[in-house]
């Protein structure tokens, strides 16, 4: 038995955001049924250089099933329509007003199925000045506020992969919000509809921060906050190796432990004394250098000291506690066998979840789909080109 067991789920996404908002559905047991256009892979795979094996380790598209629809052929929406009849939940991560166009909106959706939740993710949301502007991640989050403060000081912003805002303020925001409407609908029978604005997902994500800006009237700049590079206690420091260890000893206990490890007790009560940085600094920095980033992890972890390895994500895949929690995992592909994919965050004690497959080819699933809606096998051939 699975969490989301019997929730089924019409994803009209197509970026980041809607695959791993449903990915993380999927992954819980909902019925993930993903409507993709018939030359998706084709062009995609033609201008970035993705392969049929690499769509097998693509773990956004995991444990879902794929119909392949061109949603401007009358027929191939009506399909969506019937699709979109039997589902729970549709997600859509068009530009404003483009779902509206092809006729598969809220407003054309609900009036087949009034209780239908419906939840559109984008840059911007679906009201105010920005909403009909394009984007991605690295726009979103300099509207958001967070690129501005991630840096060193003096330097330009620096540029983070896109976890921010896809997959946080976006794709997990989205999931959030579509199982609270679905505990709403459980709770009255209503649906609803979600506009999930990346944008606002990234402000929501800093807060705290944002608080902190609002009550003192400055923001947090690159390096000059407690939480990005002000302080020696939580800092990244270079080791002998080239490589970088995290220190995150921002409670005066786990500072006095570094401290006393370090050989710098002098320096124990003087953590938040900022006339003194420098000279910590530059103590640390020097100090670290004398071994390998492995083997100060090594000495400190188990003093009771915030220490760890900056890691390479290819680090971090092999990383022992990483994979004793399982957060690698493999699944079984039809043509390429095993194939190791990330694996699910939260642990359920009664209900755990489980990547049931790769992600599908496109229309790999496009005749059992129109089978279930009752199609005939003329057709589905015609629907299909077969």
């Amino acid at each position: 038995m699975f969490a989301l067991q019997g929730l089924r789920i019409l994803d009209l996404s197509r970026h980041a955001p809607g695959p791993y908002c449903s990915m993380l559905m999927a992954d819980l047991g909902a019925d993930v049924i993903v409507v993709e256009a018939p030359t998706t892979h084709k062009s995609v795979g033609s201008a970035m250089g993705i392969s049929d094996r690499d769509i097998a380790f693509n773990p956004v598209g995991r444990g879902k099933r794929s119909i392949a629809l061109n949603l401007k052929d009358p027929a191939a929406r009506e399909v969506c329509l019937q699709l979109a009849k039997n589902a729970d939940v549709v997600l859509e991560g068009f530009r404003p007003g483009v779902a509206t166009r092809l006729g598969v909106d809220y407003d054309a959706l609900r009036a087949m199925k009034p209780d239908l939740i419906y939840c559109s993710i984008s840059g911007y949301g679906q009201t105010g000045p920005y909403a009909p502007l394009v984007g991605h991640d690295l726009n979103y989050i300099s509207i958001g506020g967070a690129l501005g403060m991630i840096g060193t000081p003096g330097g330009a912003p620096t540029i983070p992969m896109n976890a921010i805002a896809d997959f946080a303020g976006g794709g997990l925001f989205a999931a959030f919000a579509v199982l609270a409407a679905v505990v709403h609908h459980k709770n009255t029978g209503e649906g609803q509809y979600i506009d999930m604005a990346m944008s606002d997902g990234v402000l929501s994500l800093i807060g705290l921060l944002a608080g902190e800006t609002l009550a003192k009237g400055r923001p947090p700049r690159p390096g000059q906050h407690y939480l990005n590079g002000a302080l020696p206690c939580y800092h990244v420091y270079e080791t002998s190796d080239g490589k970088w260890l995290s220190v995150g000893c921002m409670e005066p206990w786990f500072w006095a432990r570094l401290c006393k490890q370090l050989g710098c007790e002098e320096f124990s009560n003087e953590q938040f004394n900022t006339e003194k940085f420098p000279e910590i600094f530059a103590f640390l920095r020097a100090r670290f250098q004398e071994k390998t980033r492995d083997e100060w992890f090594a000495q400190l972890k188990d003093d009771e000291i915030c220490a760890t390895p900056v890691y390479e994500l290819d680090e971090a895949l092999r990383d022992p506690h990483l994979i004793a929690r399982k957060m690698v995992v493999e699944v079984e592909d039809a043509k390429y066998g095993k194939i190791p994919q990330v694996g699910i965050a939260p642990k359920f004690s009664k209900t755990p979840g489980k990547v049931r497959g790769t992600a599908p080819r496109v229309g790999e699933h496009s005749e059992e789909i129109l089978r279930e809606l009752g199609y005939s096998a003329d057709a589905i051939a015609k629907l299909t080109g077969k």
